[in-house]
């Protein structure tokens, strides 16, 4: 890596704007950077402007991030491939559906020595039967290696500077520390663990639950069966990460990641606030999600999609009741109501797992 690290940020939603107001900020504060950080937005015509030209002159994504200033050295362009050419750290901040062929584009256009960051939480179904890690669809279209950063980071609340954490999942020592400098603000705590796979399936995962959790409010069911569903929900995460990854610590679902991702997202994500809607309105999830988002995408219904996929293809849908229950619901065949009454008959499968092959004396974190 380069002596003054230059930075691209593939992306420009609200998460996307939201990091590049810290990244950029970083940039031109510390000596290690490169001051100018480029910023792939895909371009788009508000009031007859390019978006593009709109952050660069006032220094606003005013579609995504109304009325927070990004610094003024994070430059828009609208050309992917023009604004990573030359980048030594890759910051991949787009919905997940749209990674493969953003990363073809890339092939072959990106510096040999350059890592990435992922800041992407979601799957992508694989050949097989299986689903594919956001990371390594990165990692084997670009032949580089891949971090990933997750946590409860409501993106509206970290650009209004409130305090929380999130965690880098990163497994060299080096690359994780420069990482953490990149992220890092007295407002904005990071933690870098080598517990990779772990970290970005949790960002996946919780999306899931969240569905469940706006389930429950559309209901108006309270509290205890919030909780209860955000508990069935993390112990099928860790069992999904035994079963399919194992070697994960325990310790990683207490990071940011994990349990503190998973609980604000059960209760501020757009994920529950559109199924609350659903419930509520009697409008489809994809009316909502037009209604609702401004352009965003919801990632909750079409992770449990790729989910349900692969728990299909391995006749393991009765192991994971809570996500096959939300994937039926999503997709019209139950009824929100009968999340419920799936929980009481199937709650023991959700809670089948040997946590002690999990090492809680093992945390990885820095």
């Amino acid at each position: 890596m380069a002596s003054k690290e230059k930075v691209c940020i593939l992306g420009s939603g609200n998460w996307g704007s939201a990091i590049a107001k810290i990244i950029g900020s970083n940039a031109a504060r510390l000596d290690s950077f490169d001051s100018t950080v480029n910023m792939w937005v895909f371009e788009e015509l508000i009031d007859g402007k390019k978006l593009t030209e709109i952050i660069n002159t006032t220094h606003e994504n005013v579609k995504y991030l109304p009325g927070k200033k990004l610094p003024e050295n994070v430059v828009a362009v609208p050309d992917a491939v023009e604004a990573a050419k030359d980048a030594d750290i890759l910051v991949f901040v787009v919905p997940h559906q749209f990674i493969p062929k953003l990363c073809s584009s890339l092939e072959g256009n990106i510096k040999s020595t350059a890592v990435a960051l992922s800041l992407i939480k979601g799957f992508d179904v694989a050949e097989g039967g299986g689903i594919d890690l956001i990371s390594q669809i990165i990692k084997r279209h670009l032949k580089i290696d891949v971090s990933v950063l997750m946590g409860a980071n409501l993106a509206n609340e970290i650009a209004d500077e409130k305090f929380s954490e999130t965690t880098i999942g990163c497994r060299n020592k080096t690359v994780g520390q420069i990482l953490k400098n990149l992220i890092q603000t007295d407002y904005f705590r990071v933690s870098v663990v080598d517990d990779v796979e772990a970290v970005e399936i949790c960002g996946a995962l919780k999306n899931i639950v969240a569905v469940g959790a706006g389930f429950i409010d559309g209901l108006t069911l309270g509290d205890n069966t919030k909780a209860a569903i955000i508990r069935i929900g993390l112990m099928e995460m860790i069992k999904f990460v035994d079963t399919f990854y194992s070697g994960a610590r325990l310790a990683t679902f207490l990071e940011s990641c994990g349990v503190a991702d998973l609980i604000t997202t059960c209760y501020g994500g757009r994920n529950r606030k559109v199924s609350e809607a659903y419930v509520t309105s009697g409008k489809s999830i994809e009316e909502l999600e037009k209604e609702m988002l401004n352009g965003q995408k919801l990632q909750g219904p079409i992770t449990a999609a790729e989910v349900n996929f692969m728990l299909k293809n391995k006749n393991m849908e009765n192991d994971f009741p809570l996500f096959t229950t939300i994937h039926k619901i999503c997709t019209g065949q139950l009824v929100p109501k009968d999340l419920i009454e799936q929980m009481k008959i199937n709650t023991s499968k959700s809670d089948e797992i040997n946590l002690e092959k999990c090492n809680l004396n093992q945390a990885g974190g820095e």
